[in-house]
């Protein structure tokens, strides 16, 4: 009755934990471990707002297990080193975990197997992360998917996804395995500490993500498929940094979703749900894009751009990071960013075209400060929807597509609602001139409290000037 080591990564679960039930089946004590990793091959090191989502993760995690009459173990180190120190104190046999996708991981993951197993260890691992592992969905040729219309066709045409796994209840708990402190891990800034708002704004953990999900489905999935698009209703799932977590499998998604769909009395419900179950299939697409091109996350994938002059202006990057670039819509979502550690898809979009196509900024600059600011920063997506934005990558006519701050803003918050929120200099602004304040006349800028230059920045660009640098440089590459 040797132990067995449940590591966890990216599936701070204990439902639908396919490493942990596949543990408990053994009637053997589990040791739950958790590694805060400083491997070498780790060249995406987790970024700040992540690491105070994982603070409230672990803690809440910690509580699931002692609910059940275990202890969460935390070390931190180089992975390999504290697993064999672990197995070496508590004589494990086995170690199973879930698997993860970054390059790196797989990369490091292989050998630490092979090490292990040399040295008559268990190994085994497990798909938790994704619908389907990245290698499963294929092309009719037998290559990997480019374009995501055919490979979410071959995705619903598989059927449903393997059932979520319950919760095992009756788990034999290693005991007396020594373990270090979150609070040693200083994983919230101190000095100054300014994570409150993303703390205030959130609830980690696996019972924040089923409770996240629920409000979803009853208060936000109706209408999905017309109004995802507007960051001033409340038809966005926010489940990203769940996912991203593992606090919730997208197989409990697809259930749940899949459920409501049953029951559906109307046809536009259904369509809510099939446009929902599509965004999920997103998530799935990145990684099987970054599965099959590792180099995603800092080579674009169109090699033309290898030659690409980008701008290098210091001072339009920081007013975008600031939300200072004068254009209300991109800056309410860039305040959004920075206040709460995430921000609403849309204006994602939005506002990474701004950076690519009116500043001529790299997109690799703002996937890392992405990388740094989302607590839902996540390795796949966020490589592939910068390469797509910036027009490099999966895509099959990117070049011409420049988002309109000011039209996206008209169409995505007609009333101003989310301007108003995150810029509320800009609050009294008849919605008129909500997303475009310089088009305002002086006696209404006055009127509202608004000094261009001084309470609100001028335009950091020219909309259409930046629009045609933009173009003519994109032209140079299809050339």
């Amino acid at each position: 009755m040797t132990p067995i080591i449940v590591w966890f990564r990216q599936d701070l679960r204990l439902a639908d934990n396919p490493a942990l039930s596949e543990a408990a089946t053994t009637s053997r004590p589990i040791i739950p471990l958790y590694i805060l990793e400083q491997d070498k091959q780790q060249s995406w090191s987790m970024g700040a707002a992540s690491k105070v989502w994982l603070d409230r993760s672990l803690r809440s995690l910690r509580r699931s297990c002692e609910e059940l009459g275990g202890s969460l173990i935390l070390r931190q180190g180089c992975s390999e080193t504290v697993l064999t120190d672990l197995i070496r104190e508590t004589q494990a046999t086995s170690v199973y975990w879930n698997r993860c996708y970054e390059p790196a991981v797989i990369d490091r993951d292989t050998e630490l197997k092979t090490k292990l197993r040399s040295r008559g260890i268990e190994v085994r691992s497990f798909n938790a992360a994704l619908l389907y592992d990245p290698w499963v969905l294929k092309t009719k040729s037998g290559t990997p998917f480019k374009v995501f219309t055919p490979f979410w066709k071959t995705l619903v045409s598989y059927g449903q996804p393997q059932s979520p796994c319950f919760r095992p209840d009756n788990t034999e708990f290693a005991k007396e395995v020594d373990s270090d402190t979150l609070e040693n891990w200083s994983l919230i800034p101190k000095t100054p500490d300014w994570s409150k708002p993303i703390r205030d704004a959130w609830t980690p953990g696996e019972k924040g993500a089923q409770a996240q999900l629920q409000r979803f489905l009853d208060e936000g999935l109706n209408g999905y498929a017309e109004r995802r698009d507007r960051p001033d209703l409340p038809h966005c799932s926010a489940l990203s940094p769940y996912l991203h977590f593992g606090e919730i499998s997208p197989r409990q998604i697809w259930q749940a979703t899949m459920f409501k769909m049953a029951v559906a009395k109307d046809e536009a419900l259904i369509r809510d749900c099939w446009a929902f179950l599509r965004e999920v299939a997103w998530r799935e697409f990145s990684y099987h894009l970054l599965f099959h091109y590792p180099e995603l996350p800092t080579e674009p994938w169109n090699k033309k751009f290898n030659g690409f002059q980008w701008n290098d202006d210091q001072s339009q990057l920081l007013a975008w990071q600031r939300g200072q670039t004068g254009y209300p819509f991109i800056d309410a979502g860039m305040r959004q960013l920075w206040h709460t550690g995430w921000i609403h898809n849309r204006v994602r979009m939005v506002a990474a075209s701004f950076l690519t196509k009116h500043l001529l900024l790299h997109w690799r600059k703002g996937e890392q400060w992405f990388w740094d600011t989302l607590v839902d920063a996540d390795l796949a997506n966020n490589a592939a929807s910068w390469q797509w934005v910036a027009g490099c990558g999966f895509d099959a006519a990117p070049y011409f597509r420049i988002f309109n701050p000011m039209t996206q803003g008209k169409r995505f918050d007609p009333n101003g609602e989310y301007v108003r929120r995150w810029v509320p200099e800009l609050s009294n602004l008849p919605n008129k001139y909500i997303h475009a304040p310089w088009e305002a006349p002086a006696h209404v800028l006055a009127g509202a409290g608004v000094a261009l230059g001084s309470t609100y920045p001028h335009p950091i660009v020219d909309h259409k000037a930046a629009r045609v640098r933009a173009l003519d440089s994109y032209a140079e590459i299809r050339t």
